[in-house]
């Protein structure tokens, strides 16, 4: 078990190691993580933008990628694996960023080539990394030191080596990082996971041909249409993606039970409200009708039945 850093910012009045919540600035927060982490596990700093925030719990281990002002975002200011983790029991291990790093730092891969000298990863049953977009990219880079493991990667890029991706026009400014050595070209790291799983809409150009660059034997595209480049957070107000998750973890994520999930979005009327703007702005009134009227025969949709009605009087109209 690695040390806790010593080099860590403090606070001189840190909330308790169980009020995390409370923290108001970085240096408190980061103190307070500290203490948690000294007590289930640890808490290290990888170089100037990085750390290692670990539990130790159970033989399933969740693997996560996450930045720190996401984390402070949510009301609890901890990873949001650690709130999976702890509803089931699970180990934690989740690498938090300062920023649009995309984990590509030196100290970060000496951190991963430390767990595999340490066969860190061998202690568990069962492996799961995680992450979205940047996260998403890390997660399926590193997870080369885990054979066998899962990965649940949502709209993961290749690389931003403008070399390989230079149709992306997206993190423009990020290209200057170094995506050429060690780690660097995640679908090829991929090779000894166990299953991966990448989830995105592909409407999304760029997402989809990010995707095509990961085509191997043991990766299994899912498909989230019409959520754009909000996989991540719209899946989570459905309340599916935990149950992603829970699924990888059991080794049951597939297809089929992919698209169990993806039905919650038959009653997640921010995504029906997308349809139904789409069908309102390709000028197809039929659709919209359906829409609509399958809508409101399911749920209370007050935004629906206005709209039906509107609809309907139109049909009247000679």
């Amino acid at each position: 078990m690695t040390d806790a850093p010593t080099d860590t910012t403090t606070a001189d009045c840190a909330p308790s190691a169980n009020d995390v919540s409370q923290a108001t600035d970085r240096a408190s927060w980061l103190q307070t993580i500290d203490d948690i982490g000294e007590e289930a596990g640890y808490f290290q700093t990888l170089g100037a933008k990085h750390w290692a925030y670990f539990v130790d719990e159970s033989p399933i281990l969740l693997v996560t990628f996450e930045t720190v002002d996401a984390i402070r975002e949510n009301s609890t200011q901890l990873p949001s694996g650690d709130a999976i983790a702890r509803k089931h029991g699970w180990s934690h291990l989740c690498i938090i960023a300062d920023g649009d790093t995309w984990y590509r730092d030196p100290a970060v891969y000496r951190f991963f080539d430390r767990q595999v000298d340490d066969a860190f990863f061998e202690d568990f049953n069962s492996v799961v990394f995680y992450g979205a977009g940047m996260g998403g990219y890390a997660a399926c880079a590193y997870s080369v030191t885990a054979p066998g493991a899962t990965v649940l990667a949502i709209s993961p890029r290749a690389t931003l080596d403008p070399a390989r991706t230079g149709w992306d026009k997206r993190d423009m400014m990020h290209r200057r990082l170094e995506f050429k050595s060690r780690y660097g070209f995640a679908p090829d790291m991929t090779e000894g996971a166990g299953q991966v799983f990448l989830v995105f809409d592909p409407d999304v150009a760029a997402d989809a041909m990010h995707a095509t660059l990961f085509a191997r034997p043991w990766v299994t595209a899912l498909h989230t249409w019409r959520l754009k480049d909000q996989v991540e957070p719209e899946l989570s107000q459905m309340g599916v993606l935990p149950l992603l998750i829970e699924a990888a973890a059991a080794g049951i994520l597939s297809p089929k039970s992919f698209a169990r999930l993806w039905r919650a979005r038959r009653k997640h009327v921010p995504y029906l409200k997308t349809l139904l703007a789409l069908a309102k702005s390709t000028k197809h009134p039929n659709r919209e009708f359906k829409i609509c009227n399958n809508v409101t025969r399911r749920l209370n949709a007050p935004v629906f039945r206005q709209r039906l009605m509107e609809l309907e009087a139109e049909r009247r109209k000679p």
